[in-house]
């Protein structure tokens, strides 16, 4: 086996979840892009060496940045918006979306890998077959075949209960080498299991308590959507779950509660149950406590809970790499 490191380019990197995944499973990230100036900020003060590019990924020009010249991954998290309810299901024609975008982008590159993610109803519902087509058409055209697949957050050591669609294009010698990445056999980490140092870090004396309750992996982290409002845990059906928990998911939090606060499940959630900070709920997406997250509190609830946790793609990723030195394409 050569000593050669694969290579690749992450497109709506946002906080850097799916990257950083990359990064874990060994590949050199040689450019990352969004179009959130937060987020690059977030990407260049924990990668400098990363080359980031902040910019709309339908007016940038590859030709202006030699990074984007070619790697052997080009990975993207589509924005969920436009296929969501809430977004209204409009796909391709929300404003937000890229899937064209990275398309053209992919035909630029050339990858030897196109890595697509995105919520599991991207890849299930019959509403965006089009979309799905798309992408078929445009990789038979660069000689490849595709193969999707949904993970779990929690079979790779997520504490949360969240799933993943992901669509990945190869040369049909490459893909024969693929295989989708085995769950972990341990027990699921719970909400309190990973909250309790953090919750119990500035004195609260009832942490402990709470940990027990928390019994369960967190409910799926979602709101912070673009133009949504504040940052919050969801809707009410949402908050409702994460009361059942022990967490007010009304709002995020400033600071972990102090020795004077009460847990109370008696009285209105937001004065008896603590609230979540952004660090906290980057901890239950699989980011290390060291990956600072830049920008103002909404903005950077938004950029972590968009993220894909950096365990699934590391996983993902451990196997597409398998796939490309086992493959009679990569020169020994």
């Amino acid at each position: 086996m050569s000593e050669q490191r694969f290579t690749a380019i992450e497109l709506c990197a946002g906080v850097g979840g799916q990257a950083v995944g990359l990064e874990q499973a060994g590949f050199d990230v040689t450019a990352t892009v969004d179009i959130d100036r937060d987020s690059c900020e977030t990407l260049s003060h924990n990668r400098p060496h990363w080359y980031t590019i902040h910019g709309d990924l339908k007016r940038i020009d590859p030709l202006d940045h030699a990074p984007l010249d070619h790697a052997d991954v080009l990975s993207c998290g589509l924005p969920r918006s436009p296929y969501t309810v809430a977004g209204k299901q409009l796909a391709m024609g929300d404003k937000r979306d890229t899937l064209q975008a990275v398309l053209d982008m992919a035909s630029f590159v050339r990858p030897r890998v196109l890595l697509l993610e995105n919520i599991p109803t991207f890849l299930r519902a019959t509403k965006f077959e089009a979309e799905r087509q798309k992408v078929r058409e445009a990789v038979e055209d660069l000689g490849y075949e595709v193969t999707s697949g949904v993970l779990v957050a929690t079979d790779f050591g997520v504490p949360q209960h969240r799933s993943h669609g992901f669509m990945i294009a190869m040369h049909p010698k490459d893909l024969a080498c693929f295989l989708w990445p085995e769950p972990d056999t341990g027990p699921y980490p719970t909400l309190g299991q990973t909250l309790y140092e953090s919750m119990s870090s500035d004195g609260w004396p009832e942490a402990q308590e709470w940990a027990t309750h928390a019994s369960e992996p967190a409910p799926l982290i979602m709101g912070g959507a673009t133009g949504r409002g504040g940052a919050d845990l969801g809707a009410s059906r949402a908050k409702a779950i994460w009361e059942r928990w022990g967490v007010y998911g009304g709002s995020i939090g400033d600071s972990v509660p102090g020795p004077g606060f009460r847990l109370n499940r008696d009285v209105e959630p937001r004065f008896g149950l603590p609230k979540l900070t952004v660090d906290q709920v980057a901890l239950l997406q699989g980011f290390s406590p060291d990956w600072k997250i830049l920008g103002r509190k909404t903005s950077a609830y938004r950029q972590i809970s968009q993220a894909t946790p950096p365990p699934i793609a590391a996983a993902l990723g451990r196997q597409v790499a398998k796939a490309l030195w086992q493959s009679p394409r990569t020169p020994s």
